[in-house]
């Protein structure tokens, strides 16, 4: 089984979500974090279950979608998948940040 970390910017990922969520609706706002979070369980059995990320086009970084989201992760190694961030589908993904994976 496969251990998944949050990196800091994922997580700030989920709190930006909240909050912008939150807004409208405290109680839709813990039920999307909470929908995300579970989304990645399935990883652990499974690390390469979602699909490589198109504009990075390396199959260590993929992604899985959630709703609106894409949950996009890094397969570290054998036991350590690396949660990089979770991002709108309707912005712009600036890849910059996954060249250094």
């Amino acid at each position: 089984m496969v251990g998944i970390n949050w990196t800091e910017n994922a997580k700030n990922d989920l709190i930006s979500i909240a909050e912008f969520i939150a807004k409208d609706s405290i109680k839709f706002a813990r039920i999307t974090v909470r929908e995300i979070r579970l989304a990645t369980h399935n990883l652990k059995n499974l690390p390469n279950l979602g699909r490589i990320v198109p504009e990075v086009n390396d199959q260590r970084i993929r992604e899985i979608i959630h709703k609106n989201y894409r949950i996009i992760y890094w397969v570290k190694n054998a036991e350590t998948i690396e949660i990089l961030t979770v991002h709108h589908s309707a912005k712009i993904l600036f890849t910059e940040t996954f060249r250094k994976f």
